[in-house]
């Protein structure tokens, strides 16, 4: 019997993460439809664009915006990774082997990819800070809250080292193996 079975907490996780996933995948999928439609309809776009912000060259606002869109994209696709990651981790603690070496090298890739997002989020924020500044008096309706995370470091560092606790469990656990 796995563990998942008997351990409300991980099925709530799985659950969880199964959602989360999805959430990604449907946030993608949009932006992913958004950006062919953003192209195909510039002039409707360019309309509405100048219509809003009069004063503002129409030409780098669509720029920006399927810049957005790409990035965000990027962004999704990095955290469905991450959290797959995260739930095949998941699925060795139900199975009820989590230090393998291959929980050690889910780890380390969560790190990187969290150092992704950090840097993804560096150029999200430079458009949205010209996206306020050009905004004609619009400043309230725009919200830009992002760039580099003390959180997210932390979370990439925290990664990092939970990976070398995995991938030195799993030594010693082969070690107490083989003397057996």
């Amino acid at each position: 019997m796995s563990r998942l079975s008997t351990d409300p907490l991980l099925a709530v996780a799985k659950g969880l993460l199964y959602f989360l996933m999805g959430v990604m995948v449907l946030a993608a999928a949009a932006c992913t439809i958004a950006l062919p439609v953003i192209l195909f309809m510039r002039e409707k776009v360019t309309v509405e664009l100048a219509s809003a912000m009069p004063s503002t060259p129409t030409a780098p606002l669509v720029a920006a915006l399927c810049g957005v869109l790409l990035l965000a994209i990027a962004l999704l696709a990095t955290v469905f990774l991450i959290l797959l990651l995260l739930k095949r981790i998941v699925d060795t603690v139900g199975e009820g082997d989590p230090f393998v070496p291959d929980n050690a090298l889910r780890l380390t890739r969560m790190a990187w990819l969290s150092l992704v997002v950090q840097l993804v989020a560096i150029p999200l924020t430079g458009i949205g800070m010209w996206l306020d500044r050009v905004s004609d008096g619009h400043s309230g309706e725009v919200q830009v809250d992002g760039g580099l995370s003390g959180n997210g470091l932390l979370l990439m560092l925290i990664l990092f080292i939970l990976a070398r606790v995995f991938r030195k469990g799993a030594e010693m656990r082969a070690e107490l193996e083989g003397t057996v």
